[in-house]
């Protein structure tokens, strides 16, 4: 038979509790990752148990590294999981937590390993703007620079199109994300060329600097130094935009994605570039087994270092930030999700 004085004497008031609790020091600081339990969901966020006084408060905009339109969608009733504490208690005595921030150090976690292991990701376009196109990578806002597009599409028609990429820039300290999809491309189509292999391409953009030539879907560069042996004041003297050309490759660099061409190593006498095209296409294979020749007597240091080309950078676009500060609505086309 229970003892009915013990019992009324173990009776535990709401007040007890409280008084207990103010006992304990919790150590609850900005910055902490902590278990918590959620309890009640609300139309814009959601309480959470992690064993302090006071409910802890998740607003919806932190729930996740993406677009969230209902509590629902991430957090159920009684799930037990982790949570950032984002901010100190408030004159109420209730933390603000967060899902988003966790899942963004373990995106740049991951997309670090990423870039270490050279690896090639898939991204759809979701805008573009000004400067190149906006992807998203592990949650994360990405870049991709317009010089870094490989593509005869206009950018506007890209958005919602899947892109192989690489990472050219993965600094979490800046919050910049940039990749490349030319290099992505450029890499994939390196495993089918060799230096001193004769291609042949269509010109698909003259700058001063030299010449555009598309190759099986990727883009390399005839630099105006490669062109002839003889002087030329511009590559419009000489191609004109969808002139199908004969160009040997002479470098491929997959660091940089890019793609060298010469016709110049391809004329047999200085010039022919300019006075008889035709010989130079004609002669082309022949003259590649030379360069080659002397590609691999150089490689064995019979011959002294070969000239290579000098090609101009193109200017630095203006690089958005991978996450949390806004898109200027009047460069991008599509909203954002």
């Amino acid at each position: 038979m229970v003892n009915q004085k013990t019992t009324a004497e173990i009776g535990f008031t709401h007040e007890d509790f409280a008084a207990l609790l103010d006992k304990y020091d919790y150590h609850f600081s900005p910055g902490d990752i902590v278990a918590g339990t959620v309890f009640s969901i609300e139309p814009r966020g959601a309480l959470i148990d992690i064993g302090a006084k006071t409910a802890a408060y998740i607003p919806i905009q932190e729930m996740s590294i993406n677009r969230v339109d209902a509590p629902e969608e991430v957090l159920q009733s009684n799930e037990t999981r982790e949570f950032f504490i984002l901010t100190d208690e408030n004159e109420d005595g209730q933390l603000t937590l967060s899902i988003r921030r966790i899942e963004y150090m373990r995106a740049w976690e991951r997309v670090r390993q990423l870039q270490a292991e050279d690896a090639t990701v898939r991204s759809a376009v979701f805008a573009t703007n000004r400067g190149g196109a906006l992807v998203r990578i592990e949650g994360l806002r990405g870049f991709i620079p317009g010089s870094h597009i490989s593509t005869r599409k206009p950018k506007e028609e890209l958005v919602n199109e899947e892109l192989p990429l690489k990472f050219l820039e993965v600094d979490e300290e800046r919050n910049r994300l940039v990749l490349s999809h030319r290099r992505a491309l450029v890499e994939r189509k390196m495993n089918r060329l060799e230096v001193g292999e004769v291609v042949i391409g269509t010109v698909r953009g003259i700058k001063p600097y030299g010449a555009f030539i598309d190759i099986g879907g990727v883009s390399g560069l005839l630099h105006i130094s490669e062109i002839s042996h003889e002087h030329i004041d511009t590559p419009h003297s000489v191609f004109n935009v969808n002139d199908e050309v004969k160009v040997m490759i002479i470098d491929l660099d997959a660091e940089r994605g890019r793609i060298s061409l010469s016709t110049k190593q391809l004329e047999p006498e200085p010039g022919d570039m300019i006075k008889n095209r035709d010989l130079v296409y004609d002669k082309a294979e022949e003259m590649a087994a030379k360069y080659r020749e002397q590609l691999l007597a150089k490689q064995e240091g019979v011959l002294p270092s070969m000239e290579l080309p000098v090609v101009e950078e193109p200017a630095v676009e203006e690089i958005p930030p991978a996450i949390e500060e806004e898109i200027i609505e009047e460069e991008v086309t599509a909203t954002e999700d």
